[in-house]
């Protein structure tokens, strides 16, 4: 006897369709044999399967069995296929009869006792099922926690195979999930972060980071040691505007794939902040494995990439990040197969403005050469250094400021302004038909309508890339930049004052 239920697989940020078949009753030693390119988690699968089928009242089959997965060129993995395997095992040698198996999209992965435990990608899988038309998609209930969120889909939890069984014999045994009853879906739970009123001093970098956050521009701190680049990276998320449902999605979806539980147990409606060592490899940040899967720069998608200690990354791994900074997704090619990933994230960098730290220092000498100067900036390069927005360099805090008792502005201030600021882009660049974007972002194609500049303020411009040597797109992150500072002041128009502002946040580029 023949039957059939779908299943899905994940390549990349993604799920695909697969096709659990199994056919009882063929002629041959009594045994069940998996084909469809499984992996070795795949294949193991059938010891759990028949461990939870005899405690779920059920008997092995007494007939040789094949168990196909479909498509055959396609390579399966993980343990999402224990649950649909069993109700098609047990379908085919005629123990149940689960009218509509083929109606729902099923995955878990099977304990011995029979309970489903959560598997990778809910999310996924619940928009794939949406996708091909299906009535819902059985999921564990963690997984379904996540993948409720989906509008258009029904999503049924289930606790273990007895329950899922019963659930074909009686649908509304089972209730659906509701948005709602989603952890990940009250925007009102705040997280407790760090805050910008522990900021003593630093008005200038306090400024440019506003800036930065406000048009999701990436951001270069320079500074000495101790004086406050990392304990002000720290405190962007408390300033950065909270997703939206949209972006979330985006976000969960990604974490849910690569199986991180880290939304799992803040349940809050986070930006992610990812802070990796300088010792990662390129893959580590970019991306890959034997089958490709997220790296650093695809989990900071819609949120932060931190990278502390900037000149210590390898430069291998540095230049993998110029193309994802510009196009906001990578592809990665393997054997296993091609996948492309999302990566639209704000890079935040900070670095010593010598190897000792203390070039240009008033209370401390460097002791660095000019070619060790210059050895250690050219570690970053210069297509690099074009495609960071803002440069901005700060000085030691001095004594006096650290013993004042009077507190700095605090981050809700100034997250009031980036969220207004991140309101008139969103209705700007809604008008011409783009969603989620920043100004940060703004195609080409947009630019002279979106940063029209006076006669005056082209002059102001032009002596400022001439003089300093500026490439087209250094030119283009200038207006940009511009536009972000005119939206904070709430200028419809880019002025002069704009223009100065965003120009000397060029330093890396007046001091080469």
């Amino acid at each position: 006897m023949l039957s059939a239920s779908t299943s899905a697989t994940l390549s990349g940020v993604s799920a695909l369709k697969v096709t659990v078949e199994a056919n009882s009753g063929e002629k041959g030693d009594p045994k069940c044999v998996l084909v469809g390119l499984p992996d070795a988690s795949v294949k193991e699968s059938m010891d759990r399967v028949f461990s939870s089928i005899g405690n779920a009242g059920f008997s092995k089959p007494r007939t040789h069995v094949t168990i196909n997965l479909a498509p055959g060129d396609l390579r399966k993995e993980g343990a999402a296929f224990d649950l649909p395997i069993a109700l098609t095992l047990l379908d085919s040698t005629g123990q149940i009869q689960c009218t509509g198996l083929n109606d729902f999209l099923i995955a878990g992965e099977l304990a011995l006792s029979g309970e489903v435990r959560k598997v990778k990608g809910g999310l996924a899988m619940a928009i794939l099922a949406k996708e091909m038309g299906k009535k819902g998609v059985l999921l564990p209930r963690d997984s379904a926690m996540e993948a409720c969120l989906i509008q258009g889909i029904s999503v049924y939890p289930v606790d273990s195979l007895a329950q899922t069984i019963a659930f074909f014999d009686d649908q509304s045994c089972i209730s659906p999930l509701l948005p709602e009853q989603s952890p990940f879906s009250d925007f009102s739970q705040s997280i407790l972060l760090d805050d910008f009123a522990d900021v003593k001093g630093q008005y200038g970098l306090r400024r440019a980071v506003e800036v930065s956050v406000a048009g999701s521009h990436n951001l270069l701190i320079i500074g000495p040691p101790g004086a406050g680049k990392s304990m002000v990276a720290k405190r962007i998320p408390s300033i950065l505007p909270k997703p939206e449902m949209d972006e979330f999605l985006e976000i969960l979806n990604i974490y849910s794939v690569q199986g991180s539980d880290f939304f799992t147990k803040t349940k809050g409606m986070l930006r992610p902040v990812r802070s990796p060592h300088h010792t990662i490899s390129d893959v580590g940040l970019l991306g890959g494995g034997a089958i490709p899967g997220p790296g650093e720069i695809s989990l900071a998608h819609n949120g932060i990439l931190f990278l502390d200690e900037l000149p210590e990354f390898k430069r291998s791994a540095l230049e993998v990040l110029r193309q994802p900074l510009e196009d906001g997704e990578v592809t990665i090619s393997r054997s296993a197969g091609k996948v492309t990933l999302p990566c639209r994230f704000m890079l935040v960098a900070a670095m010593n403005p010598c190897p000792c730290g203390y070039l240009g220092d008033q209370q401390n000498t460097c002791r660095c050469s000019m070619p060790q100067i210059q050895k250690y900036r050219s570690k970053i390069s210069g297509p690099l250094m074009d495609r960071i927005d803002i440069h901005i360099e700060t000085p030691a805090v001095k004594i006096e400021e650290l013993q004042e008792s009077q507190t700095g502005e605090g981050s809700s201030a100034m997250r009031e302004r980036v969220e207004a600021c991140r309101d008139v882009q969103k209705q700007r660049y809604f008008e011409y038909g783009f969603r989620g974007f920043t100004n940060a972002s703004i195609p080409q194609n947009l630019m002279d309508q979106v940063c029209t500049i006076g006669r005056d303020e082209k002059e102001l411009i032009k002596k400022a890339i001439n003089k300093l040597s500026l490439s087209a797109r250094a030119y283009n992150k200038i207006l940009k930049v511009a536009r972000t500072i005119a939206d904070l002041d709430a200028s419809l128009n880019i002025e002069k004052k704009h223009l100065l502002e965003a120009i000397q946040y060029r330093n890396l580029d007046r001091n080469t």
